[in-house]
């Protein structure tokens, strides 16, 4: 089987922030499944963006959604995943297409997931899935010292179905503060 061009993470594109208490990843910090091939995928160069809060990746078509990243977290906390997206007016293929949100600790890690319903009816501004009220939540144990680094992502790859439209703006990684 050939393997699928993708476009490789950039680690500048991964932001710390000043508490050091999670990530932003901007589009450039994905693996992008098919997102070197310009039919599939646009990612603008960063010098051609005025504003850092403007810049997406946007999906011209696909039938394999993956886009993917990874940072590394601390043990004995919790974190909350979260992904900004946004559909264009002409979005396509979306409707009953079971996207998945993804993640696991460690290359050996087992994966946690959580379909993304909202995407069936994304708005055409950027809104946060999954919604704050149905959190995705991924523990960091104390014994897991080894390899704290997550790995996560969107994905559809089981429909076959052609889809577009979707403008992925960032992902954040946030610690739970504990009350």
């Amino acid at each position: 089987m050939a393997s699928k061009p993708h476009h490789d993470a950039d680690p500048d594109a991964i932001q710390e922030f000043s508490s050091k208490d999670g990530f932003r990843l901007k589009p450039r910090a994905f693996n992008i499944v098919w997102g070197n091939d310009t039919r599939y995928w646009r990612i603008p160069a960063r010098s051609t963006i005025p504003n850092d809060n403007d810049e997406f990746a946007e999906l011209v078509q696909v039938s394999w959604l993956e886009v993917t990243g990874s940072v590394k977290l601390n043990t004995s906390t919790s974190y909350k995943l979260t992904f900004k997206l946004s559909f264009k007016s002409d979005a396509f293929g979306w409707t009953g297409c079971p996207v998945f949100l993804m993640a696991k600790l460690g290359k050996k890690g087992r994966y946690k997931w959580k379909r993304l319903k909202d995407l069936e009816a994304l708005p055409k501004e950027p809104i946060t899935v999954p919604s704050a009220d149905d959190p995705f939540v991924i523990e960091v144990p104390s014994e897991n010292q080894l390899d704290t680094k997550l790995y996560f992502g969107l994905y559809e790859v089981w429909s076959g179905k052609w889809k577009g439209g979707l403008r992925v703006h960032e992902a954040i990684v946030q610690e739970i503060k504990k009350q």
